[in-house]
């Protein structure tokens, strides 16, 4: 997707704010938006600068805005569940995904994923797709491609991972599997001396498998796992409080830096909490 800016032009896709809730949609003349309140036709919107307060046909008000990234992961068509925006940001920065690097992930799921690291990577970065459920791939290309183009540099690869990994020297792998303690093994050649390990688990026996795996090889260091909370706060007038839901666990995500070693002891396995973490919780206590 094109990131225009001006009035809302036919053939791109906008959200309408209703309150909290909101409706992803592409805009197409003489198409018309139905929802609870109403209807609303595009062409009442197309041409309307963003930002545009519109009113539906039983006086329902919505806001017309281009969607950012987030919105897009959220409302975007589904084939697997979601990578979560509060997870996604944490994944590329712990996993450092910069400009021009070479980036292997498994498990594609609807793409979210792959257009954050599509758009970390730029046009000098390749990012490599392992994925076994073809109607799953199939969806997600849709999903990237409506939301940043069509990307030479992006490889799908309709192949289970489990069974081997093709790539050697790469900087980056990131797994979103059932069983990530599978792959850990092949990622020894996939990875650079340097490059880092990421995975994401729903479960914490699924981490503690992973974890396992990467401190029998002998071939990681500062192998660590967390997870993010994301609490909302509601602040009006005289009232300040957090609000009663919050997007709490979604899943544990377990990094690891490939080191060149063939000792029988890594000195440099992690048990302990980082600098970061320990830093924030003395400038708490």
């Amino acid at each position: 997707m094109q990131r225009n800016k001006g009035k809302l032009k036919e053939g791109e896709w906008i959200v309408l704010w209703e309150e909290k809730r909101r409706h992803l949609l592409k805009l197409e003349r003489d198409k018309i938006f139905y929802y609870n309140k109403g209807h609303l036709p595009h062409n009442e919107i197309i041409g309307k600068e963003e930002g545009t307060t519109l009113v539906s046909s039983h006086g329902g008000k919505l806001l017309a805005l281009r969607p950012t990234f987030s919105d897009y992961i959220l409302e975007m068509p589904r084939g697997a569940q979601i990578i979560y925006p509060k997870d996604i940001g944490v994944i590329l920065v712990w996993a450092d995904i910069y400009e021009g690097a070479k980036v292997i992930e498994a498990g594609i799921g609807s793409g979210a994923l792959t257009i954050a690291l599509l758009k970390a990577v730029g046009e000098k970065g390749i990012v490599v797709s392992y994925e076994v459920r073809e109607n799953f791939a199939s969806r997600a290309l849709k999903n990237i491609e409506e939301f940043i183009g069509k990307r030479e540099n992006h490889i799908l690869k309709l192949k289970d991972i489990y069974n081997g990994i093709e790539e050697e020297n790469f900087d980056r792998i990131i797994l979103d599997l059932p069983e990530p303690w599978r792959v850990v093994e092949y990622t020894i050649k996939a990875l650079r001396p340097g490059g880092i390990f990421l995975s994401y688990s729903p479960t914490i026996i699924q981490a503690k498998k992973t974890v396992s795996a990467l401190k029998n090889i002998s071939c990681y260091a500062f192998i660590e796992t967390f997870e993010i909370l994301l609490r909302p706060w509601q602040i009006e007038n005289l009232s300040v409080r957090p609000y009663h839901r919050m997007v709490a666990h979604t899943a544990f995500i377990t990094c690891a830096r490939r080191i060149r070693t063939e000792i029988k002891e890594n000195k440099f396995l992690k048990d302990e909490l980082s600098e970061e973490v320990e830093e924030n919780l003395e400038s708490i206590f």
